[in-house]
C-alpha cells in the first residue's frame, strides 16, 4: 500500500488525510524526523506560513524535509506551496525550503475575509473535467525556473505546478473533495494525467 504522510504541524492537515485515505492509501501524520522514515511521499498543508516554518526550525525537520524532498514526492498547498518555495516576494519572517524553482507573492488573492470559491475547467487524462477549488489569503506565483511545469491557470497565472517530482497548488483540493493532484503525484503519473500547459484552462 502507499504510504502517505500529512506534516501535522499546524494546519488543515485533517482534510488531507481524508482525501489519502478515499485514494485508498494509507495516511500517517508526521511531526518530526522519525516519522518521515517508510514514506512513499509527503503532503504540506495550507495553514499559517510564518507559524509553520517556526515550527519547522522548532522541531528540527528542516534538513529532514530537504533530504526527504531529493527522493520522494511532496505536494505542497496553499502555505505547504509557500514553505516549499525558493523565494518569497516582500517577507523576511518565513524562511522557505527551496524545494520549488518558484518566486510567491504571499496572500497575493487577499485577506482571508476575501477567500473564494472558484469553477474549474481543465484537459485530465484526455477528458473534461470539471470542479470546484478554495483560496484562502493564497499565495500567487509571479515567478518560475524553466524546468517548472504549470499544471492550471486561472486569470493567466499560474496555480498548480510541477516541478522535479513535486507539486504545488496556490489553493486547496482537498476542501472540495478533488483527489486528482494527490492522486497524479503519488502515483508517480502527472505528465501522462496532466496536458500540456497550453491546453489547460480554469473558468
Amino acid at each position: 500500500m502507499i504510504k502517505i504522510g500529512v506534516l501535522e504541524l499546524q494546519g488543515n492537515f485533517e482534510s488531507h488525510h481524508k482525501i489519502l485515505k478515499k485514494l485508498g492509501y494509507d495516511s500517517v501524520g508526521v511531526k518530526n524526523s522519525n516519522d518521515l522514515e517508510c514514506l512513499d511521499g509527503l503532503v504540506l498543508p495550507g495553514g499559517e506560513s510564518t507559524t509553520m516554518s517556526l515550527l519547522i526550525d522548532s522541531f528540527n525537520l528542516r534538513d529532514s524535509l530537504l533530504d526527504f524532498s531529493k527522493k520522494k514526492p511532496i505536494l505542497g498547498t496553499c502555505a505547504g506551496l509557500i514553505l516549499m518555495a525558493k523565494n518569497i516576494e516582500n517577507e523576511s519572517r518565513v524562511n522557505p525550503l527551496g524545494i520549488l524553482d518558484i518566486t510567491v507573492d504571499r496572500n497575493a488573492y487577499g485577506r482571508q475575509i476575501m477567500s473564494k470559491k472558484e469553477q474549474i475547467n481543465m484537459k485530465f487524462n484526455s477528458k473534461l473535467v470539471d470542479f470546484e477549488v478554495t483560496l484562502i489569503r493564497a499565495p500567487k506565483i509571479i515567478e518560475m525556473g524553466d524546468e517548472v511545469q504549470v499544471l492550471l491557470d486561472l486569470d493567466d497565472s499560474p496555480i498548480a505546478i510541477y516541478n522535479g517530482m513535486h507539486m504545488g497548488l496556490s489553493f486547496h483540493p482537498e476542501l472540495n473533495g478533488v483527489t486528482l493532484f494527490h492522486e497524479s503525484l503519488f502515483r508517480g503519473s502527472v505528465n501522462s494525467n496532466f496536458q500540456a500547459p497550453g491546453n489547460i484552462n480554469a473558468a
